[in-house]
């Protein structure tokens, strides 16, 4: 199976520092538009575990 293309948020579309996703077979990949060699592998399950903490303030806390 083929990786799929990085895609960036559609606010960030006159920009080149955004965070980029693809999916691979098995996990997910996340980069910095501006530093694409390093990315960061993760599961599905994972990064929406961390979405979802996120998104409720989970994290708000830890200044």
């Amino acid at each position: 199976m083929p990786e799929s293309a990085w895609q960036k948020s559609s606010y960030s579309a006159s920009s080149n520092e955004c965070v980029e996703v693809r999916s691979v077979p098995g996990a997910v990949e996340l980069r910095e538009s501006d530093e694409g060699h390093l990315i960061l592998r993760t599961t599905p399950a994972t990064l929406a575990a961390l979405l979802h903490g996120l998104k409720t303030g989970e994290f708000d806390h830890h200044a």
